[in-house]
């Protein structure tokens, strides 16, 4: 076993875990939450951060809200897909951690560190292309032009923040999420204070804010590494002698974390799409979409920090050699990330009228027409977030068991293969859109949300019935 005080260790043998007098085992909510809140806490940050992004550039022109969300889930999807490394942290951290191994905790953060640094070729290599991304979509000149602006920082600094996951992804796996939360804050308050400097003081406009959010990756990093180093931490774990390249770790990494971006890029890249074909019918149902996804990340994020802290609790309880533990709290979890966010998003759609407005400028004469439409499309996301809360509650727990290569699979097939063609097939008339050679209804923004709510439906009880099968249980990761 390697080296490390005993207070380490989960209290009784297993994460949240509460025996009762008769030595009956139960889910101890107050365990949950202890790990669950700060990670929800640290997601609130991530909103407000998106939402003052979105702030800033609602405030630059209509024109560029529309630009940037055409692009925005895109990015965020190349990001994942190249990321994969990073995202396999947390998992490969809690399975050590529960097994006892911390020196093979801080050993698999080093791994990640070196994954990633490995692709940012090719981050630079996508970062250069955004012309021929966004080409075929015909967005029109002007807002391909104000997206490419934006793209070429945005993604070419992206490494920072896939590091900055990985980092935090350590200390979410060994349960300090409250480090996680304090170094989240730090990014955005840097981001904030950026953002202002360089849209608006430097005159950058939408490539104003890519680099701020660059630059104030860059910050966090800094600050991971700073805390991961600190004497604690080269006590506990010796993260100051275990960053040697393993080749074998390497592997074990990538076989685990690529198919987890593969999950979230197929579902991003799904949304991308779907956001474009927005953009295509007009800036208002473009900008309305925009807002709309910012808006239900209230929802979202919470929801991830609860399902983060399932991650957490699986991988340390299949470490401490206990699956069934695992699929009661993991169960447990997803559960609770699904009734938080359908009630979050039936908040949203109340709220809708009177929150919507405060994140565009007045002085746009289509602001008025943006936040009507968007009012209603809240009322279409408040139908889905509970099945999106089942989705992403039991994505984060198979991943905390290992179980990503079908999942992602999954994922990829429902998203391309039914949502993307049936949402242009609802959205356009016969002979509109990108996908000339699929029939078109020509129902308009509408007929896409209707398209949206199917695939969340499908999607969280999809991977809700992947979980609760245990297939997962079989699986061994690498030593």
């Amino acid at each position: 076993m390697d080296t490390a005080t005993s207070s380490q260790l989960p209290p009784g043998g297993l994460p949240a875990q509460r025996v009762d007098a008769q030595g009956l085992a139960h889910v101890d909510l107050r365990a949950v939450l202890a790990l669950a809140l700060p990670l929800v806490a640290n997601s609130a940050v991530q909103t407000i951060l998106n939402l003052t992004d979105l702030w800033f550039i609602g405030h630059i022109s209509t024109t560029a809200l529309a630009a940037v969300g055409s692009v925005n889930w895109l990015v965020i999807a190349v990001v994942l897909l190249l990321s994969g490394t990073g995202m396999a942290v947390q998992t490969s951290v809690a399975q050590a951690y529960g097994a006892r191994r911390y020196a093979r905790a801080a050993q698999a953060t080093w791994s990640g560190l070196w994954g990633i640094a490995c692709v940012v070729p090719l981050f630079f290599a996508v970062a250069a292309s955004s012309h021929y991304i966004l080409a075929p979509f015909g967005v029109g000149h002007e807002i391909e032009d104000t997206a490419s602006r934006f793209w070429l920082p945005r993604v070419a600094g992206a490494p920072l923040g896939v590091a900055v996951w990985a980092v935090l992804g350590f200390f979410n796996g060994i349960g300090h999420p409250r480090t996680t939360v304090v170094i989240t804050v730090i990014v955005t308050c840097a981001n904030v204070l950026l953002n202002r400097i360089f849209i608006f003081d430097l005159g950058l406009g939408v490539a104003g804010s890519a680099w701020a959010s660059t630059c104030a990756q860059g910050i966090g990093l800094a600050s991971c590494l700073y805390v991961f180093l600190s004497a604690r931490y080269r006590r506990d774990y010796r993260s100051h002698l275990m960053w040697r390249p393993r080749a074998a770790l390497l592997w074990t990494q990538f076989r685990l974390g690529f198919p987890m971006g593969v999950t979230g890029a197929s579902d991003l890249i799904g949304i991308s799409l779907f956001q474009l074909m927005q953009v295509r019918l007009g800036a208002v149902d473009g900008a309305a979409t925009q807002l709309v996804f910012a808006s239900t990340a209230v929802a979202y994020m919470p929801g991830v920090g609860v399902s983060q802290a399932g991650t957490t609790l699986v991988g340390q309880s299949i470490g401490a050699g206990n699956r069934a533990w695992a699929m009661r709290v993991g169960s447990y979890v997803t559960l609770m990330a699904a009734i938080l966010m359908g009630g979050i998003g039936l908040g949203l759609a109340l709220a809708g009228p009177w929150l919507l407005p405060l994140l565009l400028t007045a002085a746009d004469p289509a602001s008025a027409a943006v936040v009507q439409e968007a009012a209603m499309l809240l009322w279409m996301c408040a139908a889905y977030q509970f099945f999106d809360g089942l989705n992403i509650g039991s994505s984060f727990c198979l991943r905390g068991a290992g179980d990503t290569v079908v999942p992602g699979v999954l994922v990829l097939v429902l998203s391309w293969f039914l949502f993307v063609p049936l949402a242009h097939i609802m959205m356009f008339a016969p002979g509109g859109g990108f996908l000339h050679f699929l029939p078109g209804l020509g129902y308009g923004a509408l007929g896409g949300w209707i398209a949206m709510i199917i695939y969340v439906l499908l999607l969280g009880s999809v991977l809700f019935g992947r979980w609760r099968m245990g297939v997962w249980q079989q699986i061994r990761l690498g030593s």
